[in-house]
């Protein structure tokens, strides 16, 4: 779909209201990691350097509605200031007075932080009137919070019907590239999706296989699929009450020309714990009291000559346990395979998802994909094929 960007807007002089995701980890009042903070400068640097007021609009943990101080966004106004590297005040509610009076002694150069939009019931259940409060407070509407765009939230929705509206510099990319790898890709596509179950991700699939070339599932989910084929995957973590699910699944698979790319072999221990004694089997072979744990170096070594043919790669889990030695090789190799192609020019790669970036940080390649999200659900929700509010009042 189309969607307006910064661009598009005349933003000198305006108040420009900005929903952003600053929703950061905190311990003893210290910001533990500010990636997501860093990620939205590129937007506020562009509207300040157009003569533009930006004024942040952000949520903080879950407080239902409710004003929960250790939820108070100005627990972080230093450490925002500090990234964004210009002053940033803070206004005690993001709507009503305390709000008007901030956005109207906001000078040139400065941000404005607002003060949690889920202290009020109006955000998370997208009430009108608060979204008009928030709309009268600003000329346009930037939404840069891809991550909090799958819902229909006032800030994220709500405004964006109220004022002139666009995507900041951080969901442009986020949507470009996923734009890029799964509506309108360079083939082969191959999809990489693991993680434990595969009921968490049976529309996923189901989009998938439509629009890929190969699909490649690891993790616990492989074993449910092989277990529909009929594999005894031993004590493996598996959901044997999909074996039909999967079973039609790999159908439309067949129907739609993708190709399904499952272990041929599998590293396998008796416990769930680093190091354990382990073997690696052929897939067929794995024993009545063993785990399955990662995918062996004969199912690594397909996958990557698939990669070498690829021109796209999404990715959207790991191939096994990769937070226990040794059982994060798989992932890793494959991983060591993606940068290698990424970074010679070979392939266009995305990934994301919450256990997806871990495993590729953990691997040394967090700077080695075409495309990291840090958006957990609506990264997900992109990929099963379904509507983002968020995205679509900006259309």
């Amino acid at each position: 779909m189309a969607w307006k960007t910064l661009d598009d807007m005349d933003l000198n002089g305006k108040v420009v209201l900005t929903r952003v995701d600053i929703n950061v980890p905190v311990e003893d009042g210290k910001v533990t990691d500010a990636t997501r903070i860093e990620r939205i400068k590129p937007t506020i640097d562009d509207i300040l350097a157009r003569g533009g007021k930006p004024v942040l609009m952000a949520h903080f943990g879950r407080p239902k509605g409710q004003v929960v101080p250790e939820m108070s966004l100005g627990l972080i106004k230093d450490t925002v200031a500090e990234v964004l590297g210009a002053p940033v005040k803070f206004a005690s509610d993001c709507i009503g007075a305390p709000a008007k009076e901030a956005v109207a002694a906001l000078g040139a150069g400065e941000v404005l932080l607002l003060e949690n939009t889920r202290f009020h019931k109006g955000e998370t259940e997208n009430d009108g009137q608060f979204s008009a409060s928030l709309a009268a407070l600003g000329d346009i509407y930037v939404n840069d919070a891809f991550s909090a765009a799958h819902r229909a939230h006032g800030s994220t929705e709500g405004v964006a019907k109220l004022l002139p509206s666009c995507a900041g510099r951080l969901m442009e990319a986020e949507l470009s590239a996923l734009e890029s790898a799964l509506s309108t890709p360079t083939r082969p596509v191959v999809a990489i999706v693991g993680g434990a179950k595969v009921s968490t991700k049976l529309d996923l699939l189901g989009n998938l296989v439509r629009k890929v070339d190969y699909l490649v599932i690891g993790g616990g989910m492989a074993n449910t699929f092989l277990a529909a084929e009929g594999v005894d995957v031993g004590k493996s973590l598996c959901e044997h009450d999909l074996a039909e699910t999967a079973r039609e699944i790999i159908t439309k698979a067949d129907e739609a020309g993708c190709e399904i790319v499952l272990p041929v072999d599998v590293v396998v221990a008796r416990e769930f714990k680093a190091n354990a004694e382990n073997e690696t089997v052929p897939t067929t072979e794995c024993p009545a009291d063993a785990m399955i744990f990662d995918a062996g170096p004969k199912s690594v070594e397909r996958i990557n000559e698939i990669l070498d043919g690829a021109k796209t790669v999404i990715m959207n889990g790991p191939l096994g346990v990769f937070e226990l030695v040794p059982f994060n090789t798989g992932t890793f190799a494959m991983l060591d395979k993606i940068a290698e192609l990424t970074n010679s020019g070979a392939l266009v790669s995305v990934a994301g998802g919450g256990d997806t970036v871990a495993a590729i940080n953990a691997s040394g390649h967090g700077d080695d994909f075409t495309y990291i999200s840090t958006a957990g659900g609506a990264f997900l929700e992109w990929m099963e094929g379904k509507a983002l509010p968020g995205v679509e009042a900006l259309g």
